[in-house]
């Protein structure tokens, strides 16, 4: 029997596509826009494709509901008079408190990911305005990855077949 670190199967390649057309359009859109930071939505994308085809759509909803729990928390503590290290203990502490009341502490790190991406700036950048626009890359990678998965679902059922 071969084993099966050695061969692929149907989800590493969908997988792969699946982050590669997640990836070409987010490094597209960094390229067309260089202005914004849209390397947050290229990492966004990725993080909400799955690589299991099974549940591939519940688990990609998933990790566009816990992004979108995690910046929405983090776009929030932005706006609190507290230093940087305050806001991001109280926001992954809300981020998973508000997973855990969803059921979706799976992918609660997801949330904490988001969180850190909308939080975190550089100190040349120490506005307020930097975390609306890393929420808006956050949420533009999670519609493109949704669009990404959705569009290829049909492929799973092409490749098992070949």
């Amino acid at each position: 029997m071969a084993d099966s670190r050695y061969s692929f199967d149907v989800d590493v390649v969908l997988y792969i596509i699946r982050c590669t057309i997640g990836f070409l359009i987010g490094f597209s859109l960094y390229l067309a826009f260089p202005k914004y930071e849209l390397y947050w939505t290229m990492l966004s994308i990725l993080l909400v494709l799955s690589p299991e085809i099974r549940d591939s759509s519940r688990l990609t909803v998933e990790r566009v509901k816990s992004n979108l729990i995690g910046s929405s928390v983090g776009l929030l503590c932005v706006m609190l008079p507290v230093p940087q290290v305050v806001m991001m203990v109280l926001g992954i502490a809300v981020s998973i408190l508000i997973c855990h009341f969803f059921n979706l502490m799976g992918v609660a790190r997801t949330a904490v990911v988001a969180l850190v991406i909308v939080v975190i700036h550089e100190q040349e950048t120490m506005s307020n305005w930097a975390g609306v626009e890393r929420f808006i890359c956050v949420a533009l990678g999670c519609v493109i990855g949704y669009g990404v998965s959705s569009a290829t679902s049909f492929l799973s059922d092409k490749l098992k077949r070949n």
